[in-house]
């Protein structure tokens, strides 16, 4: 009988647990779990949030790639013309040369170190500028001035598409002069550009908004796949067949987010951004795309995010940007047990706070106000069922939430600030705390009783788990020692790694934890993720901060508030990771 050793030449990997890195077919045996696994794929698709911009922009260009991107021109939120440059190695902006002419909604072509603008207002300019990543310089005149126009291609072999006044001329740029091109079969402005002169594509378009796609190659436009939304303003990437669009603004003239891919015959819905938006420039591939900037409201309110697409990327994690909270402050707690799309915020500093916010998945509202105004407490839960323990410096209050009020629950047998919270509104676990305390305590929906101590007493610490599967993270010093719960005493788990942290958010489960953020003698914005034996280092939030809060699983967290030190802080970010996707094999 043939064998897998003697088919393949090796023998099926024995593991006490899932690799967090697999390849599509492998096979291994999970010796906790009893079972042959195999993984059926490791494939991401969508956004995650990239360096923000020096400084809020709109109707900007872009040229370059994801890790090597340029942004120039456009205005700010005073709605002033602006000559700036800014360039992107993948993860910072830093300041670039400026433009000899201010000017904004400009077509653009080209890389980092040798990029294109052209067009652009005001006055509906003809002048043209070549980047050679350091400085810009005249290059040859449009025949036809215009602003609001799309481009794409090379600084040598760069495409004009259309703009305004309205038009359906294109021109075509060699490096030095610009020529007559093919012109579109529908008239517009507002159009997304993509791909090489030879083979372009002109993605949607104003006035108004449309569905129009059109393809170039190189002498003549021929209508190509219709996008499945009409839109105007948006942004774009890649080539005449592999493209992605996304943003802009609908025919209601509201942002939208939605991103679509394109095949060369039809477009496909895709993951959406973080942040609805038009105006916005992109540039990058497919498979690697930015969006930069762009307008979030009618108006004049303009945003510095950057968000970077992947398609096809294994393995995968990041945080993306979600909704700001109504108030901004540290010290505040979360429901640990609560959802990345139903979270639940209460508490804080500045000045001891007793309100609470909701979130949806993508903005926070205002829920009931806590009874007793606290910060420096501990949380548990849900956002319909959650706990607030405790406070500083040493309250024993507890409240339980229903989803609409508080109302009071059983005190702690000791009173606490500074603690950690882990389960639930009916199995609830506190520990840690005021003056480095090793105290743990166990709530059963209506009273509290002593637990096991902690071998380390620590405050300033992170928490997450259940009632009997509980993880303390870090605390002050910073500390990398970590104790896990099993209902009945503490014992030591995986430390973090060298510096380790205090003031930082945990959330998921003993044997899948996550702990973001906090400070390891600078604020952080550090990323580690616990298997139930070792942690590793994963995606960086886009704000370090510290005495912030949150909750979620390991694979869709959430972390909210906090402070960049001393500022308080109103972000939120959201925490997606995208491991094996595997399936178990049944065997007789």
């Amino acid at each position: 009988m043939s064998t897998y050793r003697g088919i393949l030449g090796f023998s099926v990997q024995n593991l006490s647990a899932d690799p967090s890195v697999a390849v599509d077919g492998q096979l291994w045996y999970n010796s906790t779990d009893s079972v042959f696994k195999y993984n059926k794929s490791t494939s991401f698709t969508g956004w995650a949030s990239g360096g923000n911009l020096p400084s809020p922009t709109s109707h900007a260009a872009a040229a370059g790639t994801q890790t090597a991107a340029l942004s120039f021109g456009g205005r700010d939120p005073g709605n002033v013309v602006v000559d700036v440059t800014d360039e992107y190695d993948g993860s910072t902006w830093t300041a670039g040369g400026a433009m000899g002419t201010a000017r904004q909604s400009l077509g653009n072509a080209g890389t980092q170190t040798a990029g294109l603008g052209f067009g652009g207002n005001p006055g509906n300019t003809n002048a043209t500028e070549e980047y050679n990543g350091t400085a810009w310089t005249a290059g040859g005149n449009l025949g036809t001035g215009r602003s609001y126009v799309g481009g794409c291609g090379t600084q040598t072999a760069g495409l004009a598409i259309g703009g305004n006044p309205v038009t359906s001329a294109c021109e075509e740029y060699d490096g030095s002069a610009w020529t007559a091109g093919g012109s579109l079969n529908n008239a517009g402005n507002s159009i997304t550009g993509a791909g090489i002169q030879t083979a372009a594509l002109a993605i949607a378009r104003g006035p108004g908004a449309s569905t129009l796609t059109e393809e170039y190659d190189g002498s003549v436009w021929t209508a190509g796949g219709a996008l499945p939304v009409a839109k105007n303003s948006g942004a774009g990437a890649g080539t005449q067949t592999a493209a992605v669009a996304f943003g802009g603004e609908t025919p209601t003239e509201t942002q939208t987010a939605r991103t679509d891919t394109y095949d060369g015959s039809a477009w496909t819905a895709s993951a959406n951004m973080s942040v609805a938006r038009e105006r916005l420039s992109g540039t990058g591939t497919q498979a690697a795309a930015l969006a930069i900037g762009g307008q979030t409201s009618p108006g004049s309110t303009y945003t510095a995010a950057t968000e970077e697409y992947v398609k096809g990327v294994s393995p995968f994690a990041a945080w993306s940007t979600g909704g700001n909270m109504g108030t901004a402050r540290y010290l505040l707690a979360g429901a640990g047990t609560a959802t990345q799309t139903a979270a639940l915020a209460f508490g804080g500093f500045p000045s001891p706070s007793n309100l609470t916010e909701e979130y949806n998945g993508s903005s926070w509202s205002g829920g009931g106000t806590m009874n007793t105004a606290r910060y420096s407490l501990a949380g548990a839960g849900t956002q319909t069922a959650a706990l607030a323990i405790g406070g500083w410096p040493a309250l024993t209050n507890t409240e339980e939430y229903d989803g609409s009020a508080w109302t009071a629950g059983g005190s702690l047998n000791t009173g606490n600030g500074i603690l950690a919270g882990a389960g639930t509104q009916t199995a609830g676990l506190a520990f840690g705390g005021y003056d480095n305390s090793t105290a743990t305590e166990e709530y059963n929906g209506s009273s509290w009783t002593a637990g096991g101590n902690l071998g380390t007493g620590r405050n300033a610490l992170a928490g997450c788990g259940t009632q009997t599967a509980g993880l303390a993270i870090g605390g002050n010093g910073p500390l990398v020692s970590v104790e896990e719960y099993n209902g009945t005493s503490w014992t030591v788990g995986g430390s973090l790694p060298a510096g380790g942290t205090e003031y930082a958010a945990g959330f998921g489960t003993q044997t899948a934890a996550v702990n973001a953020a906090g400070t390891d003698g600078s604020l952080s914005a550090v990323t580690q993720l616990y298997n139930g034996t070792s942690w590793a280092t994963s995606a960086s939030l886009s704000v370090a901060r510290r005495r912030l809060a949150g909750s979620g699983v390991q694979s869709a967290g959430i972390i909210f508030g906090g402070d960049t030190d001393p500022t308080p802080s109103a972000a939120t970010e959201e925490y997606n990771s995208f491991g094996p996707s595997t399936a178990t094999i049944t065997t007789t």
